[in-house]
């Protein structure tokens, strides 16, 4: 369990590092290019300020800062909880991902009044809602704790 813990202090630790050092290129390479930089045929770097949630959900909900930041912080003690009593490496992993991206757009939310995002995939005509490092791992976070679900041993029936 204490490795559990040195690992997931690790994880949440380098989520909010790459995050912020990411933004911060990001944002001053975008400051000399008027805001997009293409990179690829199918991928910009763009500054997208976002106040809500996910794909700019509840953006108007009032006292969206606080309340979301409120919200994030309960959701985070408790998946807090949950690694501080798993023994399962795979759990650590994954609840150290989106502890430290919810750490991380909280961070966002509460400095800037918003969540920076700055990764822009589209193809076709068609864009995902742009995203950042943080988002990225409470995804990558979310899928290994569902896959870990599958994973694990099932209890035999009598």
């Amino acid at each position: 369990m204490r490795r559990n813990l040195i690992t997931g202090a690790i994880i949440v630790i380098a989520v909010i590092m790459l995050d912020t050092l990411a933004q911060a290129w990001v944002f001053s390479a975008l400051q000399e290019d008027n805001r997009a930089v293409t990179i690829t045929p199918f991928f910009n770097l763009v500054e997208v300020w976002n106040h809500g949630v996910s794909f700019g959900m509840f953006n108007k909900l009032a006292y969206g800062k606080w309340l979301l930041s409120g919200m994030a912080i309960i959701i985070t003690l408790i998946l807090l909880r949950w690694l501080f009593r798993t023994d399962n490496r795979l759990t650590a992993i994954a609840l150290s991902l989106v502890i430290g991206g919810a750490i991380g757009n909280t961070i966002d939310r509460l400095r800037f009044g918003a969540v920076a995002d700055y990764l822009d995939f589209h193809a076709f005509g068609y864009h995902w809602p742009a995203f950042n490092v943080t988002d990225m791992a409470i995804c990558i976070g979310v899928v290994l704790l569902v896959a870990e679900s599958f994973l694990r041993p099932q209890p035999a029936k009598n």
